[in-house]
C-alpha cells in the first residue's frame, strides 16, 4: 500500500489500486474524524458503515493514478485451494 494525502483536506491513508474500479484504502484513524466529508455525514446522522467513500479523497486517488503516482497494476495474490500461502 502506498501513502496518499487527500487533496481537499490533507488526511492521509492508505491506498492500493488493483484495477481501474477496485481500490483498497486503509485509514490511518477514525474516518470521522479526520475527514471532513464523514464527519459532516456522519452528523446528519448517516452510520460511519453506510459511508462509502470520500468523494474528495477519490478525486485525489484518481488524481495520483492519472498523474503517475498511483499505479492500477498493483499484484494482489489469492491463494490456491489446497495449499497454504
Amino acid at each position: 500500500m502506498r501513502e496518499l494525502k487527500c487533496g481537499t483536506c490533507g488526511t492521509r491513508v492508505l491506498v492500493e489500486k488493483y484495477s481501474p474500479t477496485h481500490t483498497s484504502v486503509q485509514w490511518q484513524g477514525d474516518a470521522q474524524s479526520s475527514c471532513p466529508e464523514f464527519a459532516r455525514r456522519a452528523a446528519l446522522g448517516e452510520p460511519s458503515s453506510a459511508i462509502p467513500t470520500c468523494h474528495a479523497l477519490r478525486d485525489s486517488i484518481e488524481r495520483a493514478v492519472y498523474d503517475g503516482v498511483l499505479e492500477t497494476d498493483s499484484p494482489r495474490s489469492y491463494p490456491v485451494a489446497g495449499r497454504l500461502g
